[in-house]
């Protein structure tokens, strides 16, 4: 499908996707050191999976940045079973809690303090946090306008013209960073949406008649829509 210049449509987009969805109040957490963890757990693995694994965290009393930071990798893995790569994901909780105590003083205020850009880069140098991972925690931790992209993001907006195939994470991101205001409300609830309509509707075998985006602009058509 020819590529759109029609960027002038992503607020419209939104609208039509929180209109048809509802506000997502999306990221399901009590608080931001667990949005943080969460964010790891959820890597590679469904949310209802990594929800289990926070809860199984929680239930043991260990959803607390000092005794993660303190615990032996292995008794973490135990209770993280559900998250998949779970002795992976234990070093990587392990070392970010760590990060987090002596450098933000387990203070989500401080760490959000912390400049965007460089914030970013520090946590991007720790072990296993990508770039979804990270923005993830900058947004829904520190309410940073940082857009989260993921694969539901590439599929419905390659979909429908307004980025390449097989776009990369940086350039799907510029697409939402350079046509909307930095708006971490906005970029928050946006993702969710997009996420949500991937679930239900945007599907690997999409649901096309359903999409809320087809009401738009005319001549947004998407890729896997019926002829």
């Amino acid at each position: 499908m020819p590529m759109t210049t029609l960027t002038d449509d992503l607020p419209a987009i939104y609208g039509a996707l929180s209109a048809a969805f509802g506000h997502q109040h999306w990221w399901p957490a009590k608080t931001a050191f667990e949005t943080m963890v969460g964010a790891i757990l959820a890597q590679n693995v469904s949310w209802t999976n990594a929800a289990q694994a926070v809860a199984s965290l929680e239930s043991a009393g260990m959803l607390d940045p000092g005794r993660l930071a303190a615990a032996d990798a292995g008794d973490i893995a135990r209770l993280i079973v559900s998250s998949r790569f779970y002795n992976q994901k234990a070093e990587r909780i392990r070392e970010f809690a760590r990060v987090y105590v002596t450098e933000f003083q387990a203070d989500p205020a401080v760490m959000a303090a912390t400049g965007t850009e460089a914030l970013r880069e520090r946590l991007l140098s720790l072990p296993g946090l990508g770039k979804e991972t990270v923005d993830t925690i900058l947004l829904y931790a520190c309410e940073k306008p940082v857009f989260v992209v993921d694969a539901y993001t590439r599929r419905v907006f390659t979909r429908y013209g307004l980025l390449p195939e097989k776009a990369s994470y940086d350039r799907t991101q510029r697409l939402f960073a350079d046509n909307l205001n930095p708006d971490a409300e906005l970029f928050n609830d946006y993702h969710a949406q997009i996420v949500h309509l991937g679930k239900t509707v945007c599907r690997k075998s999409p649901l096309c008649d359903r999409c809320p985006i087809r009401v738009v602009h005319r001549s947004l058509r998407c890729a896997g829509a019926p002829e």
